[in-house]
This record gives structure tokens, C-alpha cells and sequence, in this order.
């Protein structure tokens, strides 16, 4: 069967393959230390997985409305309340299957053919593919990470023309982990209202922060900001509840009818448990959330000092989000006994054939002189991987 342009252009998921193979090698027998997964390793906190069961017991197994229950839209409000002091009403929530398939539908509902998103990298992977899908022009804006990966409002401004629709925003980011001051998203602000633009802030991080400073979320600057922007969270990273599948859009009413119209002819409601369960992870106890965070950070400046500590890589420390992005452009040129290591699809070939370490080629985040590694993983499995790295790179020095 012929398939459509649109299916032959799809790129697959960059992490989801990794991960795949290494999944592969693993079910051979082959002891494989995965650094590819965004995911947590800390099991779902008793409280939210006791709510789910008794929503079972309780028969709640059936349809609910596309955009979701009106109790986990009203914990979610209150959530937004609570930790950032601003208010939004039921007809500003939505409620997709994951943070994913919210972005999907906002870009769905917003562009029209050839409307240019701006994007800056490094990316989450799944940015330009979704914009492309709907029609839409990514624009990508680079960063550098002598610069702290950050973007600058001049750098905004120089890219936008009478096509720019939408800013897209990440932070903490994925894969830098890299976040935004106060400061630094109002001058951010003032370009987006001067230009008309609609901000899209992925804020799925906001609680995986590692300074002193609160997270400031876009939709706090002021009520016209608030006004043009969609905010963009869930319960995956948070609250570890990433194969729940349950994200959020925070934003103009008529932008979420039309995700709820998009809902309604696709995927229907997300999964009724799964809501249930979300509501409890929203609304109840939050102190697994900092004990995640306290592991998290260990984790992050073991990593960083050793990733630091190896010869030829630079590893910029991250604010937030469990990954770090280091720079490997040093082992650029160099060849071992199967091949030569060119860019960073070679350097992660290398890594996972050689080393048995999985980590995701910074490529498929816009940034070809890095790669993705996540922390989001043992301590034990974090000290295994980077000894291997060291090893298999210590090899080109000796």
C-alpha cells in the first residue's frame, strides 16, 4: 500500500528507538546501561495508585467528557493557584492523553498552512515534527552553550516575520535542563506582546528545579501575557506518572474548545482511571515530590563532576529536568576499531556497541555537538554508565 507524504516524512522518536535497541540488546543477554529514557525511575507514590484502585472498585471505568472530568480540571486549577497565584476557570482547562498529545492539538488548532513556529534548541524532539504535521514552519532559533543554551529577546526578534505565529518555550528544558529567571522571561515577554505572538510554555519541569529560586511560570508576568499564552503541564514528570498518560493546556477558551472538538473526533476523553488517579496526585500530599527532587539532585552533580572530569567534554550544569547535554565535539574525526566518529549519531553508536551505554544523539534535538543523557535512573546504573564512558573514551588517549 502507498503510504502519504506526510507518513514517508515522519521521523520516528529518537528517544523511543534508542531506548528500544538498548531494550533489544538487553533481551539478548547484553548488559546494557540505558541513560535514554525521560522517564523517572521512582515508582508511582502509594496515595495517587490507591486513588486509581478505588476509581476501579467504584466502577468509575467508563466515557468521560473529551477535555476531561471537572474534578481533575478543578484540582488542577487549584494546583495553578497554589503554586503560582493565578486563576483560571473549567472552560480554560483541557485535559489530554499526555503533555504530547496536548501540543499536538494546540498546534492542530492554531496553525494554518506555512505559519511559522519558532522554536529554539536545543529542542524536545517532538517540537518541529508536531508543527510540520499541522501544517506549520518550524523556525529554529540555535543557542549555544557558552551562552547557557538560552535564548536572548534579540535573537527572538531577528527571526520573526509577518508569518511568526507562535514562540515556543521549554523550561526547564529538554535536554539542557536549563531554566529561564524572572527577569530574563519578562524581557522574553515584551517581545512576544510588541510582535503579537502566542507563547507556548511546556512547563513540565516546574517542579524538577535545583536552585533556591521558585520556578517562575509565563502566565505570572501579567494578565496580558496570561492572555496569549498557553500553559502546558501534566503528571508524568512530576509525580512519576509517566505511562498514565495525563497532560494539561491552561489558556483562551476558545483555542481549548477547539482541542476539545479535535479530542472528540480522535482520541476521545484520556483514560478515566487515569484522571481519578490525577486528581489525587494534584490535590493531595506533595512531599514525594521534593524527596524526588533531593535524589534528582544528587544525582546531577555526581554526573556532572565526573562528565566534567573526562577529557575532551563539556557538560554545562543544569538548573532543572533530569537530563544533561554535554558538548563531545572533541571526538569528532576520530576513528577506532569499527568505524569513525563523525557526529553525535556515531559518538552514541559508539557508546552503545562499545560501551553498552544507551544515550540519545543530540542531533534529534537540534544540536549536533552533544548528546542526551538522562539521570533519571540509579545511582548505581549512573556511576556503571559514566565509568564506561571514561574507559571506552580514555582508550583514544592511550
Amino acid at each position: 500500500m502507498e503510504l502519504s507524504k506526510l507518513a514517508k516524512e515522519l521521523k520516528p522518536s529518537a528517544t523511543l528507538a534508542i531506548t528500544a535497541k538498548a531494550k533489544e540488546m538487553k533481551s539478548q543477554g547484553i548488559d546494557v546501561i540505558g541513560f535514554g529514557a525521560g522517564e523517572p525511575d521512582f515508582d508511582t507514590p502509594d496515595n495517587i495508585k490507591e486513588f486509581a484502585k478505588r476509581s476501579i472498585d467504584n466502577g468509575f471505568t467508563k466515557y468521560t467528557a473529551a477535555s476531561g472530568i471537572d474534578e481533575l480540571k478543578n484540582a488542577i486549577i487549584s494546583r495553578i493557584k497554589e503554586d503560582y497565584s493565578v486563576e483560571y476557570d473549567k472552560k480554560e482547562i483541557f485535559v489530554g492523553s499526555g503533555a504530547k498529545h496536548v501540543l499536538y492539538n494546540l498546534f492542530q488548532v492554531l496553525l494554518d498552512a506555512d505559519d511559522e513556529v519558532i522554536i529554539p534548541a536545543p529542542y524536545w524532539v517532538s517540537y518541529p515534527e508536531q508543527v510540520r504535521i499541522a501544517g506549520g514552519k518550524p523556525i529554529i532559533l540555535s543557542t549555544e552553550q557558552s551562552k547557557g543554551f538560552k535564548v536572548t529577546p534579540s535573537e527572538i526578534q531577528s527571526v520573526i516575520t509577518d508569518k511568526t505565529k507562535i514562540l515556543v518555550l521549554n523550561y526547564p528544558s529538554n535536554p539542557t535542563g536549563v531554566t529561564f529567571t524572572k527577569e530574563e522571561l519578562i524581557e522574553i515577554a515584551n517581545i512576544a506582546e510588541k510582535n503579537n505572538l502566542i507563547i507556548i510554555s511546556d512547563e513540565i519541569y516546574d517542579k524538577t528545579l535545583y536552585s533556591e529560586t521558585n520556578h517562575t511560570s509565563f502566565v505570572q508576568i501579567n494578565n496580558s501575557i496570561k492572555e496569549r499564552t498557553i500553559l502546558v503541564n501534566g503528571v508524568s514528570k512530576t509525580y512519576s506518572m509517566t505511562g498514565w498518560r495525563i497532560g494539561y493546556a491552561a489558556g483562551n477558551k476558545n483555542v481549548l474548545a477547539a482541542m476539545n472538538n479535535l479530542s472528540g473526533q480522535s482520541t476521545s476523553n484520556p483514560t478515566s482511571i487515569a484522571q481519578k488517579a490525577s486528581v489525587e496526585a494534584f490535590s493531595g500530599p506533595q512531599d514525594k515530590v521534593g524527596e524526588m527532587v533531593i535524589e534528582f539532585k544528587k544525582r546531577r552533580d555526581f554526573i556532572c563532576e565526573e562528565l566534567n572530569n573526562i577529557e575532551g567534554i563539556s557538560c554545562l550544569i543544569p538548573d532543572g529536568a533530569f537530563y544533561v547535554f554535554p558538548d563531545i565535539s572533541y571526538y569528532f574525526g576520530k576513528s577506532y576499531k569499527d568505524g569513525k566518529i563523525e557526529n553525535s549519531v556515531d559518538f552514541a553508536d559508539f557508546l552503545l556497541n562499545e560501551a553498552k551505554v544507551a544515550v540519545v544523539p543530540g542531533v534529534e534535538f537540534g544540536s549536533d555537538k552533544n548528546i542526551r543523557i538522562s539521570y533519571a535512573t540509579s545511582m548505581h546504573d549512573i556511576k556503571e554508565g559514566v565509568k564506561r564512558i571514561k574507559e571506552k573514551l580514555n582508550e583514544f588517549f592511550s
